[in-house]
């Protein structure tokens, strides 16, 4: 239902700017209105986020999604997480291009040698 990458990005989204309606967090996500709606609900749920409706504005409809204490644990780990698995992406993709130019010096050492026939 919701991967790394997207708990990630909603908690971070949501401590930054907890003001935005649902919409617009699908727009930043990525993700479908209904998606949106399951994560934040599933969030609540597990006492991660409190909303609170904006009390002065006209559209009693707005809410603020704001992180709780455990919400914010739950930021820092999934961060700490998200953040192993991006450098370990990193450090493939180093060794990755260190062997492409590897190859890549041993075909141009090779075209410069004599021709086989």
């Amino acid at each position: 239902m919701l991967d790394d990458r997207t708990r990630y990005r909603l908690l971070k989204l949501l401590q930054q700017t907890p003001e935005l309606s649902q919409r617009r967090i699908a727009e930043e996500l990525g993700v479908s209105l209904g998606k949106t709606n399951h994560c934040l609900r599933a969030l609540l749920d597990h006492g991660l986020v409190k909303m609170r409706n904006f009390r002065d504005n006209q559209n009693k409809l707005a809410y603020a999604y704001y992180l709780t204490p455990k919400g914010a644990r739950e930021k820092m780990q999934t961060t700490v997480g998200f953040l192993q698995r991006k450098l370990a992406e990193y450090e493939g993709l180093e060794r990755e291009i260190a062997e492409l130019k590897r190859e890549l010096r041993a075909m141009k050492a090779e075209a410069n040698g004599s021709p086989r026939y």
